[in-house]
């Protein structure tokens, strides 16, 4: 294969491998840490879900309408629903069902870790509620984005194997798109961030200091993992470009 062969490919490797595992150690590290920690307001990560919703204007929008039953328990809060997720670090926020996903860890402990969680998957329901035009982007780009790392693979491979070149640059248009979304996630997850902060402040629940800068150092090691994928993403298309130039 073509890229055992190319020195170029074993750096870009090395390098991509070292910036994922590293932001990978730092997300996980943080998190193992502060699920440790009680959080002062005494609140799992769904009561705060709860309390935030309350004490904000979050879930006052009726115009919003939940769409489909969510799978399993779930629990209504307003104009949002919390529900149940499987494994660990898996919580995440549905916009078509304005649905907040949990893990168990999260939604049954009251740790710093959950309380940030919480409330940075309900900055994305904010994000959807007030009509956030990067969120509004990245969700119509879902659907088009869902298979283009497959397709890019494919013709990227065969477009080697073959030494087919317009096949070749047809999958890096598809791996553009990929790297794309993957950019323009990283302002969605960041202001979501922000959101969760100002939300805590907002339901007063981060009055502790403790508390809050833990909080914050969640978020900001949750930030560095789409930080990194960003950065794998685009080193690895500036890679796949350098191929058809070489190859042209």
């Amino acid at each position: 294969m073509f890229f055992y062969m190319d020195p170029l490919y074993l750096v870009v490797f090395i390098v991509t491998l070292a910036i994922s595992l590293t932001a990978q150690l730092f997300v996980t590290s943080t998190y193992r840490k502060y699920s440790k920690v009680r959080n002062n307001v005494g609140l799992t990560g769904l009561q705060v879900g709860e309390q935030i919703v309350r004490r904000t204007r979050l879930g006052d929008r009726q115009n919003l309408a939940i769409q489909g039953p969510a799978e399993g328990p779930s629990l209504q809060v307003e104009g949002i629903r919390f529900a149940a997720t499987q494994g660990q670090l898996t919580d995440h926020y549905d916009p078509r069902k304005h649905t907040v996903f949990l893990s168990q860890d999260v939604a049954s402990q009251p740790t710093v870790a959950s309380m940030a969680i919480v409330a940075h998957e309900l900055g994305h329901a904010e994000q959807r509620e007030t009509g956030s035009l990067l969120m509004t982007v990245r969700n119509v780009l879902v659907p088009a984005i869902r298979f283009s790392p497959t397709i890019a693979y494919i013709c990227i491979m065969f477009g080697l194997i073959f030494n087919l070149l317009q096949l070749f640059w047809l999958g890096i248009l598809f791996y553009a798109a990929m790297v794309a979304f993957i950019v323009l996630d990283l302002p969605v997850e960041i202001d979501a961030s922000r959101r969760a902060m100002r939300l805590l402040n907002e339901a007063g629940l981060a009055f502790d200091p403790a508390d809050a800068g833990g909080a914050r150092r969640v978020l900001t090691a949750a930030a560095s993992t789409y930080v990194a994928a960003a950065v794998v993403a685009i080193l690895q298309l500036l890679y796949y470009i350098s191929i058809g130039r070489r190859r042209s």
